[in-house]
């Protein structure tokens, strides 16, 4: 990524709406190129073990197994923030029924990176906003404050270091929150464990390496679906995805990959 500085307007459309994201005069506003350094545009390198860092826009200082080519480090927070805000600010207007659709305009935010942690809040605030819409009983404004909190302290690289995707995680967030799960429930702490346990599924079988397109899509219909089964609540899902993010990611499945567009 590159970074530049200046004004500009950036907008996402919501359904039945145009959401206008304004970004301030001297603000740093980044390019959605091919994934790589947010500071020089190298390639991400990853270590089997974990080193400290210090991250390049808030000097932080942290252990993280990635870096560019370069040495160049950035933090979670630094990698997401921005992008969160705008996923939360477009749930909060969106009318629409369908969480695909709603995260694939989303991915059109240029803080809405190639792969990244922003994704573990997007899922989850998607098929929440969803939810909502198609009948679901939340109060959203409420649901995505305690999407965007639980969502963001999920670490990013955590699908290969972890072997547990964010995206899968994102969908049992979201059924936790819709269900007012706590570590003390019952029957719903079971639902919340068990659509985490599905998004994965549907997500270790397609296969790596990682890529927080294919595995956000595969978690959203995985929640949609749970939703509908288990709590009768019938979101919209499109009779296919197409994506269209594939010239940004270097290790892109291709024709591997069920949402490739050829």
């Amino acid at each position: 990524m590159r970074c530049a500085r200046g004004t500009r307007s950036r907008h996402i459309r919501a359904k039945g709406m145009r959401i206008k994201l304004k970004k301030e005069e001297g603000e740093d506003t980044v390019k959605k190129e091919e994934e790589a350094c947010l500071v020089c545009g190298r390639p991400l390198v990853y270590f089997e073990k974990a080193q400290e860092m210090e991250c390049a826009i808030c000097h932080g200082k942290f252990r993280s197994c990635a870096s560019c080519e370069a040495g160049h480090f950035v933090c979670d927070r630094c990698h997401g923030e921005q992008g969160i805000r705008d996923v939360i600010a477009y749930c909060m207007q969106s009318s629409s029924r369908n969480p695909i659709a709603m995260m694939q305009e989303m991915m059109e935010d240029p803080y809405i990176h190639m792969h990244g942690p922003e994704h573990h809040v997007m899922v989850g605030a998607a098929l929440l906003c969803a939810y909502r819409n198609s009948g679901g009983e939340i109060e959203l404004e409420e649901a995505l404050g305690k999407m965007k909190e639980r969502g963001a302290k999920y670490p990013g690289g955590s699908c290969g270091y972890w072997g547990c995707c964010g995206a899968a995680v994102s969908a049992g967030m979201f059924l936790s929150i819709a269900t007012g799960t706590t570590p003390l429930s019952r029957e719903s702490w079971g639902l919340s464990n068990q659509m985490t346990a599905e998004a994965l599924s549907d997500i270790g079988r397609i296969g790596g390496p990682r890529c927080c397109k294919r595995n956000s899509f595969t978690a959203a219909k995985a929640g949609a679906r749970f939703a509908q089964e288990h709590l009768g609540v019938a979101m919209e899902l499109p009779a296919a995805i197409r994506c269209t993010h594939s010239p940004q990611n270097r290790q892109c499945l291709k024709t591997h990959c069920p949402y490739f567009a050829g």
